[in-house]
């Protein structure tokens, strides 16, 4: 399915910056820089993108966005949508290029959607989603247009040229917090994952990373996310069985009961502690419970969901996030407008908004400013965005700590 985006067909989302009356200064472009990226975090900082002059006109430049719009990913695909237009429509409609949306849950395959976007005249293509469609439009051999993949290609696999690589990654971000743990001053923790395949992929990132840095995980334990007592694992990872056993040994030598309180392991300075926020937020209790309250716990971003009530319970929890979670300015003046737009809600505006948003400004600075890949670098609502010589998007995060169901921003490292 193609669809040509038009502004009476998407009255909705053309309202959010109809006369451009709702756009703060800050985020409303002027003729001269149209189409460049908003501006930066940090006032009298200019990024390489601004300072490229355009290369080619916006106004006539023709985007394709493959989507997965139906089926069962299709929430996900219309909050990367949203913010996609949300970012388009910070342009006066005299300089928007012409944007038109495949639907890549359908029978067509990758390969012949491409084909179908270049005979319509796309002059750059942003997607697919999904890592299977991203493999294969990487496969695909045939004369394209270039291409912002919203997914990585597996590691070790060489991508194809004019082929870049955007996502929001857990992996990455394990690696992240490997070097935050690091930077700490930490060397010595254990590790308490989900079980799966996604928990076992951010362990092995965390540890390949940890480990290369000089630091050594000392044990590692599953728990099952969707239980609610992890009171097992917990004392398995942190010796509390051990304390009980020495203490049986011990009556059973003396012949009497003793007075005991059981003592965790006392040589771990961290615990990694990657989880979905509602898994956290009980898990953080029962470390607590078990004497671990001085012990800091370091997560990914999966741990962390708006919610001052509910966070308390997450009271110290160290973890990174993109600034349109945590807050910063670009991604609050973001929030306001798109707050006056849709004053009882509007779109989803979860992470996948933000990724959108930034997959807009960086196909503008790739194509329309040609600004080199290996010299580009932006300030979007995902992080500070970066892109190496080989194409990848690289996410610089903000760190929070939360205290008392607030989040508190904590120095770079």
């Amino acid at each position: 399915m193609q669809r040509t985006i038009l502004l009476a067909a998407l009255g909705a989302t053309a309202a959010l910056f109809a006369g451009c009356a709702t756009t703060p200064p800050a985020l409303a472009p002027t003729p001269r820089t149209a189409g460049a990226p908003v501006p930066p975090h940090r006032g009298g900082v200019r990024r390489p993108a601004e300072l490229a002059p355009p290369v080619r006109s916006l106004k006539r430049t023709s985007i394709a966005l493959l989507l997965p719009e139906t089926g069962p990913l299709s929430a996900a695909a219309q909050s990367v949508r949203d913010g996609f237009l949300t970012a388009y429509y910070q342009l006066p409609p005299l300089d928007r290029p012409q944007v038109r949306i495949y639907d890549t849950a359908g029978t067509a395959s990758i390969a012949s959607l491409i084909a179908r976007a270049g005979r319509a005249g796309a002059d750059f293509i942003i997607g697919p989603l999904l890592r299977p469609n991203v493999e294969a439009a990487a496969a695909d051999r045939a004369p394209r247009p270039p291409m912002l993949a919203l997914n990585f290609l597996p590691g070790g696999t060489r991508s194809p040229p004019q082929f870049f690589q955007f996502a929001l990654s857990p992996t990455a971000e394990a690696r992240l917090v490997a070097k935050r743990v690091l930077a700490d001053g930490h060397r010595l923790g254990v590790a308490i994952v989900p079980e799966g395949q996604l928990g076992t992929r951010v362990l092995n990132a965390f540890t390949r990373q940890f480990q290369a840095g000089g630091g050594r995980l000392l044990a590692t334990t599953r728990i099952d996310p969707s239980a609610t007592d992890y009171s097992g694992p917990i004392e398995r990872v942190l010796l509390i069985r051990q304390s009980r056993e020495r203490l049986q040994r011990l009556e059973q030598l003396l012949g009497m009961p003793l007075a005991f309180v059981p003592r965790r392991r006392a040589d771990i300075q961290f615990i990694f502690a990657p989880a979905p926020a509602r898994t956290e937020r009980m898990l953080e209790p029962q470390l607590r419970f078990y004497y671990a309250n001085g012990v800091p716990t370091y997560s990914t971003s999966d741990a962390f969901a708006p919610d001052p009530t509910a966070n308390q319970d997450l009271d110290g929890l160290r973890f990174l996030d993109m600034p349109w979670m945590l807050g910063d300015p670009l991604a609050n003046a973001v929030h306001a407008v798109t707050g006056r737009a849709w004053p009882a809600g509007g779109p989803d505006q979860g992470r996948l908004f933000a990724f959108g948003f930034d997959a807009y400004h960086l196909a503008v600075a790739l194509f329309v400013r040609g600004v080199p890949p290996g010299s580009l670098e932006l300030n979007g609502l995902t992080g500070r965005l970066r892109i190496d010589a080989e194409g990848r998007v690289h996410r610089s995060l903000l760190w929070a700590r939360l205290q008392g169901g607030q989040i508190k921003i904590l120095p770079a490292q």
